[in-house]
């Protein structure tokens, strides 16, 4: 090659350093600011991704990560051979899809609602009192529970009781809980939830909702024409990242809420509860190995409803 030719070559590459360097310069204190976020993250999820190995091996304590055996995908096989299998995922996926269909739903109804209060004092006081159950543990929100559903003394049996009608077993009646669940899921998160979809909606000029009330259109006709096209991008968003935890289940909620009664399971018992049961017995490999395969469906839902959105509306998807 000639020497003007690597003159050529060289140009661009020095061009292009020098175009990222400014760059970085430019956005030096983004990135200071952003530095404490990344450091989080390195320590608490990039350094952790080593025990992965553990999915792999026949791990014994007493050898440690590295001693232990290996034993290829018979941790794999175990989950998936399992005779609870079939139970488990059907109840992580489909409480998974009742819970993000009803934190959108319920979350722009409810902002929605927020936006036609005027008055800031009831505002507040309706945003406190949504926001104020998010911040409570689940071991706080499941001896609530508990108050309300005791079989002998509980509230609800009280008031039944009190209509005429026979308390009912709540721990042992495992129908019920596909109800109760996303009830007390949806008490406890839809507050939050709100607050993203009544931010977008703050952020469009009211002028807009009085040219269309001088043209006559009805609060249904100003929700649907203007309000919901409005939020659509930011469902999508929150769509696509709570497809990400379809394969996940809010242990504290599946955990505390039902009190871990072996007779709720059918209903109740979930991918993380299960894991759980796993680490008391010891079965430390195939716990490892059923994390590695949530964190891998989640990736790939995560992906794949972004690639589904970003087909249908460009604009809406997550990247």
């Amino acid at each position: 090659m000639s020497t003007n030719e690597l003159k050529t070559v060289k140009k661009p590459m020095t061009l292009r350093f020098s175009k990222q360097k400014k760059r970085l310069i430019d956005n030096a204190q983004l990135l200071t600011l952003a530095m404490p976020a990344m450091i989080f993250l390195f320590i608490f999820c990039y350094i952790p991704m080593f025990g992965i190995i553990i999915a792999f091996k026949d791990f014994k304590p007493i050898l440690g990560v590295f001693d232990s055996p290996w034993n290829g995908f018979k941790n794999f096989e175990f989950f998936f051979m399992s005779q609870d299998f079939f139970r488990i995922v059907r109840n992580t996926v489909g409480y998974a899809l009742i819970f993000i269909a009803l934190k959108i739903v319920l979350g722009v109804a409810i902002a929605l609602m927020l936006n036609e209060v005027r008055s800031r004092k009831a505002l507040k006081y309706y945003q406190t009192t949504m926001i104020l159950p998010h911040f409570l543990s689940w071991v706080v929100v499941g001896y609530v529970s508990y108050i309300l559903l005791k079989p002998s003394s509980g509230m609800l049996n009280q008031m039944i009781r009190f209509f005429g009608g026979e308390g009912i077993d709540w721990y042992s009646e495992p129908n019920v809980w596909p109800v109760i669940l996303p009830i007390v899921n949806s008490w406890k998160h839809i507050g939050m939830d709100s607050i993203m979809f009544y931010a977008a909606l703050m952020g469009l000029d009211a002028e807009v909702y009085e040219a269309a009330t001088i043209d006559g259109a009805t609060k249904w006709q100003q929700t649907m024409k203007i309000s919901i096209p409005l939020l659509a991008p930011i469902i999508c968003i929150i769509g696509i990242l709570a497809m990400g935890s379809v394969f996940r289940g809010d242990f504290g909620l599946f955990y505390q809420i039902p009190r871990n009664v072996g007779a709720l399971y059918p209903t109740t018992d979930v991918i993380d509860t299960y894991v759980m049961r796993g680490v008391m017995d010891g079965s430390i490999g195939p716990t490892a190995a059923v994390g590695l395969v949530q964190s891998v469906v989640g990736l790939i839902m995560v992906v794949g409803t972004n690639l589904v959105v970003k087909k249908l509306d460009p604009d809406s998807s997550l990247f």
